[in-house]
């Protein structure tokens, strides 16, 4: 059986997609910035089950770093599906994000999906099939009040993502997005944008849905 690659993994959707998946994969890579925390997904995941389960600790902004893990890891592994899920979120008025939290939003949700897409299609085209997910939000589906340049974001793998199911259609490699509403998950630690984060729902619920419908459709919306 093939392997599952699953960015941004070392908490939260990643985790929580990481533990989904797991039943219909006997090797799960996990890929982040913090290499602790991966270890801590990895440690979950071999709680319950024999599980091959292997880290990297990669920055998907950078194309280099992308392109070299690849070349590692379709070397070690057998590696059949991507889920893009690593995302960055930085909220408040236009006018309140410095160059930096705006590069930072786009570097790691447009480049960084971007770049891991093609090093994975590439591998694919080898194979002659293959599989990649795109965490999408319903950012990419309409405006919201202080999220901008985070809805700009996801509006482009929006695209991106629709544009490659229509080029890769006819191929075995098949591509999806995925657009669910906000987690209660560390992805709002750093801000204050949610106020009751009470009302959100939980990763674990959401990946839960986001697996169930992950049955070929190229759009899964959870409600």
């Amino acid at each position: 059986m093939s392997a599952i690659v699953i960015t941004g993994a070392g908490s939260g959707l990643g985790r929580a997609l990481a533990l989904q998946y797991s039943k219909d994969f006997n090797e799960i890579i996990l890929i982040g910035r913090n290499h602790e925390r991966l270890q801590q997904t990895k440690d979950i995941l071999q709680q319950n089950r024999e599980l091959e389960v292997f880290t990297y600790t990669v920055n998907v902004q950078n194309q280099n770093e992308v392109e070299s893990l690849c070349t590692s890891l379709f070397t070690k592994h057998d590696a059949g599906a991507l889920i893009n899920n690593a995302g960055v979120g930085h909220f408040g008025p236009v006018t309140s994000l410095s160059g930096d939290k705006i590069s930072e939003m786009l570097d790691t949700n447009v480049k960084g999906t971007i770049f891991l897409s093609q090093a994975f299609i590439k591998e694919f085209q080898k194979k002659g099939k293959g599989k990649i997910l795109n965490i999408i939000s319903t950012a990419g589906l309409r405006g919201k009040v202080n999220e901008s340049v985070y809805v700009a974001s996801k509006f482009a793998v929006r695209g991106f993502t629709e544009s490659l199911v229509k080029e890769l259609g006819g191929t075995d490699i098949t591509i999806a997005g995925a657009y669910m509403g906000g987690m209660d998950t560390p992805f709002w630690d750093n801000n204050d944008h949610i106020k009751d984060k009470s009302r959100l729902k939980s990763p674990e619920d959401i990946a839960e849905k986001i697996y169930s419908l992950d049955d070929g459709r190229a759009e899964i919306i959870v409600e």
